[in-house]
Formats: C-alpha cells, structure tokens, sequence
C-alpha cells in the first residue's frame, strides 16, 4: 500500500488570509479534497448583498479552490451549508442547480445564528472526488 501525501491548497490571491489565520483553502489527499468553508465575498474582502449573490460567489470560490486540486464543482460528493436564515435555502437552491447542475452531492444545511462577520448570510463547505461525476447517478 502506497502512502498519499497532504497537499494544502491556497489558490493565488487569497493565501494570506490563510496564513494569516493558520489554515488552508483545502487539503488533498489522493483524490480526495475537504475544502474549508467558503463565503460570498470577492478578492477584496466585499461581501454581495443578498442571499441570491453571496450563494453565487461562494461557490465560485468554491470552484476556484477546487480548479487548485483539478477538480470541479462536479466533482462535489458532500456539501455543507450553514445560513443564518432558515429560510434562504429555496434561494441557495436555486442557484446552486444553475452553477451546478450535474452534480446531486449529499447535502446537510445547517442553520446558525452568525457567521465570522455580521453581514455573511451563509457558508459553504464541501468534500470532492476527483473525477467521479457519473450521469448514471443521477436521481
């Protein structure tokens, strides 16, 4: 039996958050990723208003972290959210079918009364497979 390395994965532009705050964007090992949880904010720390664009920039980010190990939002095989309001789940939803409309990973939301700033709506986590959508799978 082989032993698979941990890769830290902290994409260009975001790192020194990381460093900063002594953890990483994601861990590989194998094929396997865990990418920490990500927020709807851009590369300068402004968070979007409203549900609908948080939930869309955190998944790119998400994306983004994902594209570090060579995987992609297909890739997801457990998704983790955790909002502030119950009921922006439809919303999530709905934008997650658009940016990921291939994958059905496992999904647990999980309500919060606040995130790391004030104004953060929801947050998104998730583990990936490398390269193991399969259509057939599909429900």
């Amino acid at each position: 039996m082989s032993k698979q390395g941990r890769k830290l994965l902290n994409p260009a532009g975001i790192e020194a958050l990381s460093r900063r705050l002594g953890f990483s964007q994601a861990v590989q090992v194998g094929d396997t990723i865990w990418v920490s949880g990500q927020v709807g904010w851009d590369d300068e720390g402004n968070i979007a208003e409203g549900i609908k664009e948080q939930s869309r920039l955190a998944l790119k980010n998400l994306r983004r972290v994902l594209a570090e190990a060579g995987a992609t939002l297909d890739d997801i095989v457990e998704l983790v959210t955790f909002q502030v309001d119950m009921s922006d789940l439809a919303a999530f939803a709905q934008v997650k079918s658009e940016l990921m409309p291939n994958a059905y990973p496992a999904w647990t939301a999980v309500g919060t009364t606040a995130l790391a700033f004030p104004a953060l709506l929801i947050e998104v986590r998730a583990t990936a497979v490398r390269h193991c959508l399969d259509q057939s799978a599909k429900p």
